[in-house]
């Protein structure tokens, strides 16, 4: 099978995905196969590829947004999924039993791994992954656009839930890409009124064609005070100005795996009870509600797709914004 490795984490810019030959893995106990069909490029595989997070294994796979069909069942995997098309998400595991596991949390389980980072993910022709942890995917969506749904359409939809947004609400996303693009389209289905700041003029006219009532540059202040915000970007800075773009008692949500700090600000940029909380990873159920209600909408995919080959490329451009919304390698043929 063909895959896409990183030896070593180093920038994008010096292409450290090596495409190689690998023989076909064989599931284990609990596992499935999978003939994987596209993946999804994320920006968490761009923080893995050049070490922002630092590495939990050396060499890997990236990619966690995988569509693909079971051909192969590990011991003790239900017969049930042979032949079905299934999605892989970030979460590759939770232990279950921890104190987090029993509450629900199991996003924040200390035994936690995470699909092309503790193990190989889908920048392959077939993976492995635990059967319990495997999704359906709605056959609403071909596999280019279901593969965005598995990370940036479940983890827009945990931040939606994480930030408190209700009915009705004024949402303001701070940042405009994959993530975002599927999000607002969610708040919009729930009659909520959105609005975008951005720094892309493409981005800008994508958000207003998917409902935004406004889209601004990053500088220019929101024309009301929202009740909620999110930040997609790993910006402090940005979450200064999602602060200020809150009234008070409302939320802001950051919705990124890193972030280069929170510069100081003035108390009163946070004070009048206006909440700041974090988005991290997502639960299984997340993910089986997201893709039910993106079925219902049905949400509107913005996706472009590549070549297995072209990974470096597909990651440099998402580094240097030139995607318009979501990319997905296709491993079909």
């Amino acid at each position: 099978m063909r895959v896409a490795r990183l030896l070593a984490p180093a920038p994008i810019e010096t292409a450290p995905l090596v495409l190689e030959e690998r023989e076909t893995p064989l599931p284990g106990p609990g596992e499935v196969g999978i003939r994987v069909h596209a993946c999804g490029v994320c920006h968490t595989d761009l923080h893995i590829v050049e070490g922002d997070l630092p590495p939990h294994r050396s060499p890997v796979v990236p990619g966690h947004q995988i569509v693909g069909t079971v051909d192969r069942l590990g011991p003790g995997a239900s017969p049930d999924l042979e032949g079905k098309r299934v999605g892989v998400t970030w979460l590759a595991h939770a232990c279950g039993t921890c104190a987090f596991c029993a509450r629900g949390e199991e996003n924040l389980c200390p035994q936690a791994q995470f699909t092309g980072y503790d193990v190989d993910g889908g920048f392959a022709g077939y993976t492995l992954a635990r059967a319990a942890f495997v999704v359906p995917i709605p056959p609403a969506f071909d596999d280019a656009a279901a593969a965005p749904l598995l990370c940036a359409g479940v983890i827009g939809y945990r931040a939606l839930r994480v930030v408190g947004l209700r009915r009705g609400e004024h949402l303001a996303l701070f940042g405009f890409g994959a993530s975002a693009h599927l999000a607002i389209q969610v708040a919009r289905h729930w009659e909520c009124t959105v609005g975008v700041v951005t720094r892309g003029a493409d981005h800008r006219t994508l958000a207003e064609e998917l409902g935004a009532r406004w889209a601004v540059e990053p500088g220019v202040a929101p024309p009301v005070p929202c009740d909620r915000a999110i930040v997609f970007a790993p910006s402090g800075e940005v979450v200064v100005a999602a602060l200020r773009a809150v009234r008070p008692g409302g939320t802001v949500a950051i919705n990124a795996v890193t972030l280069d700090g929170i510069p100081a600000m003035p108390y009163a940029t946070l004070y009048g009870e206006r909440v700041l909380r974090t988005v991290s990873h997502l639960t299984r159920s997340d993910a089986h509600a997201f893709l039910r209600l993106a079925s219902e909408i049905p949400v509107r995919v913005e996706a472009e797709l590549h070549p297995l080959e072209a990974a470096n490329e597909v990651l440099l451009r998402l580094k240097r914004r030139e995607l318009r919304a979501a990319a997905v390698l296709d491993l079909a043929g």
